[in-house]
């Protein structure tokens, strides 16, 4: 050790910067456990916090399959409620089933209460997904359900039966009524409300109801499971095509696939709007995957079974000018033409008359229509006609040139057909809500399911 000048010893550096280094090592060392244990903590909690999020939307997925699951058993007690002898649900005498009773509100609340399931199901849907594939085997099950009950709520399917009898025989659907014909197999069966009317439909789909009746002879169970099949069949085609053009394919497969108002309609009521709406999807889908050609067939197809697409055909028409896509000209032309063709050869000119039925529809209104609504609080009939079509005019227009700026909205343009016909039923809700889903349009999505929970007594009370 060193001395001072006063010869006291100095203190020992060198043992004090060794003491020192000792204390900072021992600090250091701490504070990197320290860390390491909050490091581990923290890990810790966000793997629990993890798994507790995993459990979470599990358990939410396995909510939505669930409420789906009721609505397919909800289902199955409608299906089973119109087999029992005397209930006024399966169409007889022409339609002109007797009055209610306890069997009409059995099904009318298994129908209610599975449409609040399948929202329920929606609802989960926005904290979880289950997968795909249970999501498509789910929507078929709920789909072909009410294939297990006869014929429902409507003649519709005898109608389309009828009028094809009709074409299969000496008569022609567009210029002979069914009224010509009381010996028709069908004309016991079909509605009575039509024996005075032509066909209203386009001629691609009466060549298809004429080949049904040949093929189904004179059994009017052979012909309404025909069409009850075919309904059903569109449906399934219809939910796989939306889950394949939409964004998320889950929730646009749930949204049109778990519907229970659309099964009941189409493999219980065997309607065509169904096999039309398929059309107009596929033509979509077509055109995604560049088969131009293909894809305007199918818009042809689809206007040529039923008027209705010939909006959402325009709307896509001026979307794709505006945005320079390039369409399957070549193939509508065709299509158009090979069943024109058919057409006049089988009908003549008759066919182009059928759009003269339905605007004498427009003049009878349905108790559920909106514009009949508007009469019921006092407003003349021929004035709530006038605002309907304003309206319609109006709606077209801004969705017109919503379409020029390179923004289609079908959905939008299928929830104003809806709102502004004089002539509403409930299977009419698939002229909206596919072209929703399609488009991951919310509004649109929100206005159809209101249109599918007002319209669900129609036909049933």
């Amino acid at each position: 050790p060193t001395t001072t000048t006063d010869g006291r010893a100095s203190p020992p550096v060198t043992s004090d910067r060794a003491a020192t280094s000792d204390r900072a090592a021992t600090s250091d060392r701490a504070a990197t456990s320290d860390r390491a244990a909050t490091s581990d903590r923290a890990a810790t909690s966000g793997r629990a916090l993890t798994a507790r999020a995993l459990s979470d939307r599990t358990r939410s997925g396995g909510l939505a399959l669930g409420s789906g699951s009721l609505v397919f058993l909800l289902l199955a007690g409608c299906a089973a409620a119109a087999w029992v002898r005397g209930a006024p649900l399966v169409p007889a005498a022409a339609g002109r089933a007797g009055n209610g009773g306890g069997w009409v509100w059995i099904f009318l609340a298994c129908l209610a209460g599975a449409f609040v399931l399948y929202l329920g199901a929606l609802l989960a849907l926005r904290w979880a997904r289950p997968s795909l594939a249970a999501a498509a085997v789910l929507a078929a099950a709920i789909q072909l359900a009410p294939l297990a009950s006869p014929l429902l709520l409507s003649t519709d399917a005898w109608t389309y039966w009828e009028y094809g009898e009709i074409a299969a025989g000496e008569g022609n659907p567009y210029r002979d009524p069914p009224s010509t014909f009381p010996e028709n197999p069908a004309y016991g069966h079909a509605g009575f409300d039509w024996r005075e009317t032509t066909s209203v439909y386009g001629p691609a789909f009466t060549l298809g109801s004429e080949l049904v009746a040949r093929a189904v002879g004179s059994s009017p169970d052979a012909a309404a499971w025909t069409f009850k099949v075919l309904g059903a069949l569109a449906m399934l085609a219809l939910t796989g095509l939306v889950a394949w053009l939409a964004r998320d394919r889950v929730a646009a497969a749930a949204l049109v696939g778990w519907n229970p108002l659309f099964a009941i309609h189409f493999a219980g009521g065997g309607h065509n709007d169904a096999l039309m709406l398929a059309l107009v999807l596929g033509a979509l889908a077509l055109a995604r995957s560049g088969r131009r050609g293909a894809a305007g067939a199918a818009w042809a197809l689809a206007i040529l079974v039923k008027w209705i697409p010939l909006a959402f055909f325009a709307l896509r028409a001026l979307e794709a000018r505006a945005s320079g896509r390039r369409v399957g000209h070549a193939g509508f032309a065709l299509a158009a033409a090979l069943i024109g063709v058919l057409a006049f050869w089988r009908y003549g000119f008759d066919w182009l008359r059928a759009v003269g039925p339905l605007a004498r529809n427009a003049e009878d209104q349905t108790s559920y229509a909106l514009p009949h609504r508007l009469e019921q609080l006092g407003l003349p009939h021929g004035l709530t006609l006038v605002l309907a079509a304003t309206v319609l005019v109006c709606g077209l227009g801004l969705l017109a040139r919503a379409a020029q700026k390179g923004r289609v909205q079908l959905g939008r343009a299928g929830c104003l057909l809806l709102a502004t016909t004089p002539w509403l039923a409930p299977w009419y809700a698939i002229w909206a809500l596919p072209l929703a889903a399609v488009e991951g349009d919310r509004k649109a999505q929100v206005v159809a399911l209101g249109f599918c929970a007002y319209l669900l007594p129609q036909t049933i009370l």
